[in-house]
């Protein structure tokens, strides 16, 4: 098996495939560049009268995104996940818009998500929860995940989007979930088969008692599981049995712990992609 930090290099472009415009058509969003139109809705946006695929397409009324996901859904585009998004233009940029999250890859859109890391201090050393994802989700289901993991709804900041997911994963109190640290955020771009993922993700730990016992409130969780750091890190330098996104949250993690030298050359590159993104389409990156 890989010795060395190289290793962890893998997950980082495996999480930034995009490259744009590809096969995708730029798409504005009240004037500005927003996102990328996957070419399943090419021709349908086409007959919407927003564009082609010669000149791109615009919606210049943000106001009227979230009826057009509405009708892509009713039409079999996509399936909706039932829950509105907020859209914005860009990293650090105000929304704009809103629309259901299983539609913004097909628009190629920003998305905002949030990953805790569920720890625990031992004698012997840092320990992490993990899940084992339901087998009827239908992204990535089976992997290894995060105690608490999801999308941060619209209108929501990402700390109430956290407090409101540990609640539904792993039954964790309101006032025990808003002690977690936000430690930072990491941006990707990849290519996926419902679309182009363009995800910020904020990061936070919580560091949890030992008599702590998670409960699934919502499902989304065959199973929950306690391991030393140490395996985790294994099984990320070594394995894909991490959820594609959880792996990069880890390696932010292992950075910040020491476990990956932050000063070596690698430690640094894997920083620099984890901040910054390794994909042009990366939000915060001009396309």
């Amino acid at each position: 098996m890989p010795s060395d930090d190289t290793a962890f290099l893998r997950h980082l472009r495996q999480c930034n495939t995009a490259v744009v415009p590809g096969p995708r058509f730029a798409f504005t969003l009240g004037g500005k560049q927003a996102g990328w139109i996957d070419p399943t809705i090419a021709d349908r946006l086409e007959q919407e009268g927003l564009g082609s695929r010669t000149a791109g397409f615009a919606l210049n009324d943000p106001s009227k995104l979230e009826s057009l996901g509405e009708k892509l859904a009713q039409e079999g585009f996509y399936r909706s996940h039932h829950e509105l998004f907020d859209v914005m233009t860009d990293l650090g940029q105000p929304a704009v818009a809103r629309i259901d999250r299983g539609a913004l890859p097909l628009f190629g859109l920003v998305a905002i998500g949030v990953h805790m890391n569920g720890l625990v201090r031992k004698p012997d050393g840092l320990y992490l929860w993990t899940g084992r994802r339901a087998q009827n989700k239908r992204l990535d289901p089976g992997k290894l995940d995060h105690l608490v993991a999801g999308g941060v709804p619209a209108s929501h900041s990402p700390q109430e989007a956290l407090v409101k997911e540990a609640a539904e994963e792993a039954s964790i109190a309101a006032e025990l979930a808003n002690t977690a640290q936000d430690v930072g955020r990491i941006v990707y771009a990849l290519n996926r088969p419902e679309g182009l993922r363009r995800d910020i993700l904020y990061c936070y730990d919580l560091f949890l008692p030992e008599s702590f016992e998670p409960i699934a409130a919502d499902g989304e969780v065959d199973s929950f599981s306690l391991m030393p750091l140490s395996q985790a890190y294994a099984l990320v330098r070594d394995t894909d049995e991490f959820k594609f996104n959880v792996n990069l949250v880890l390696i932010d993690l292992f950075l910040r712990q020491g476990l990956i030298d932050p000063t070596s050359e690698t430690g640094r590159l894997l920083r620099a992609g984890l901040t910054e993104g390794l994909s042009p389409a990366s939000p915060g990156k001009t396309a």
